[in-house]
């Protein structure tokens, strides 16, 4: 029993020293990590308020009027600009302008920021000193609306170099005029320009280039429109003149853009097309069914009316004549030269028909004869053939000078065994009157379609 107690006891001590070596490692450790940390942000504070000193010192914003340009007084500054177009938003055609977000950096050498440096490495800035120094004053020509993105914070970046070279880039979305040409609308390419210019220096304090050519302008390869196809982007510069302040550098970005016309076809074209050929339907409708033929050519006439007003309705109110214009009015024409046709018919025939019934008042009263019938013969038929007509009495011929054209016979009909044989006669004159009445059907169900044809083949060839 005496050794046992002893074992415990010196269990029990061990554990002791075990968990107060724990305790002291775990405290040591606490207090390491406050120091560091300590140590840390002291060092960080001190390296703030050494980078504040330095700032102050080394750029030496205090110590020169940075409102005057760099070299005041000597030759002009060079600018270098490149842009990186990160996307064209829209293009409008009503307001003939276009929307584009874009990065936008300068490139010059400012002494007065120089400053010594062993590493040789830049500083970057956000757009608080930019308000401090100087910066040039570029701006977009022809632009309606522009404003610098500001979401978290103003996109604006600065970096000084120890040589004095700054770097200052800019996140700007701007819509800016473009002058379109519509004559060939929507077969039409469109070529717009961006222009930035420096508002208050001139070619003598102010020197504006690309800095590297064309390769100034990079584009996102991921930019696409739902009207257009962009086919070309490129820089150019020239010198613009204001006659009361002088001559400015001027820089470009140009780009082309082509339209794409299947929209148009689904939209315009083909509901146009089917409208035209619907309104020859009515060539092969009876001339005597008066409200289909009438219907159906209002009904289209009113159409094409809509389709017209639609496409206007969506373009500015230019005064020439659009590539689209000649297609529909045309088409209109077209449509309503289908009504006039069927107008001609009706009065020919209406012509025709009076003529008939003035003719049969001319011929003596055949009273007393039952079933007594008039019937038209045109000049194919003789005398003899009108004599061997069984069961029918000739009364009368028509003049000599008009038989070369028609012959008018007045048979009486004696009784019901001929019948059937006058039903085949009224029959095949009245097929014949109906027959010359739809001569100018037979001609538009040629004309119409053949001469629409040709002007298609014209058109597509002369504006595709």
């Amino acid at each position: 029993m005496p050794h046992l107690a002893k074992l415990l006891l010196l269990i029990f001590c061990l554990v002791l020293l075990v968990e107060s070596r724990k305790h002291r490692r775990r405290r040591w450790t606490s207090q390491l990590d406050v120091q560091r940390a300590s140590h840390i942000y002291k060092k960080n504070q001190d390296m703030t308020k050494t980078w504040k000193g330095k700032t102050e010192q080394l750029l030496r914003v205090d110590d020169h009027d940075f409102t005057m340009r760099p070299a005041f007084g000597g030759p002009a500054i060079p600018v270098g600009v490149d842009v990186q177009v990160e996307s064209l938003d829209s293009i409008s055609e009503v307001d003939m302008d276009f929307t584009m977000t874009l990065y936008l950096r300068h490139y010059w050498k400012d002494e007065r920021l120089s400053f010594p440096s062993t590493t040789n490495k830049s500083m970057t800035f956000d757009g608080r000193l930019v308000k401090k120094i100087w910066v040039p004053d570029v701006f977009f020509v022809h632009s309606k609306r522009s404003f610098i993105h500001d979401t978290t914070t103003e996109n604006i970046m600065l970096r000084v170099f120890p040589d004095g070279h700054v770097l200052y880039s800019m996140r700007i979305t701007v819509t800016a005029m473009c002058n379109m040409d519509f004559s060939r609308f929507p077969l039409d390419s469109q070529t717009c320009s961006l222009e930035l210019e420096s508002y208050a220096y001139t070619d003598e304090d102010l020197m504006l280039y690309w800095k590297n050519g064309n390769e100034s302008l990079k584009t996102d390869e991921k930019i696409s429109l739902s009207q257009f196809l962009i086919q070309k982007f490129h820089t150019t510069s020239r010198l613009a003149f204001y006659s009361s302040t002088g001559w400015y550098n001027r820089l470009y970005i140009n780009f082309t853009l082509r339209r794409h016309i299947f929209f148009f076809l689904l939209q315009t074209y083909f509901p146009a097309t089917l409208m035209v050929m619907l309104s020859w339907v009515s060539f092969w409708i009876d001339w005597r069914a008066v409200p289909a033929r009438v219907s159906l050519g209002i009904t289209t006439v009113l159409t094409m009316s809509t389709i017209i007003t639609g496409v206007n309705a969506s373009m500015p109110r230019v005064s020439y004549i659009k590539a689209v214009d000649i297609y529909l009015w045309v088409s209109f024409v077209f449509v309503f030269l289908s009504v006039l046709e069927y107008a001609a018919v009706n009065y020919l025939a209406t012509v025709q028909e009076r003529k008939e019934m003035k003719l049969r008042d001319k011929l003596p009263c055949t009273c007393g004869i039952p079933h007594s019938k008039t019937v038209m013969l045109d000049g194919n038929y003789s005398e003899s053939d009108a004599n061997s007509l069984a069961g029918y009495t000739r009364n009368q011929m028509v003049p000599e000078e008009e038989k070369q054209e028609k012959m008018v016979v007045h048979v009486a009909v004696s009784n019901e065994p001929h019948s059937s044989r006058k039903r085949g006669l009224k029959g095949h004159v009245g097929s014949r009157i109906i027959q010359s009445s739809h001569v100018i059907d037979k001609y538009s169900r040629l004309i119409f379609p053949g001469t629409y044809i040709f002007f298609n083949l014209i058109y597509w060839s002369v504006f595709s």
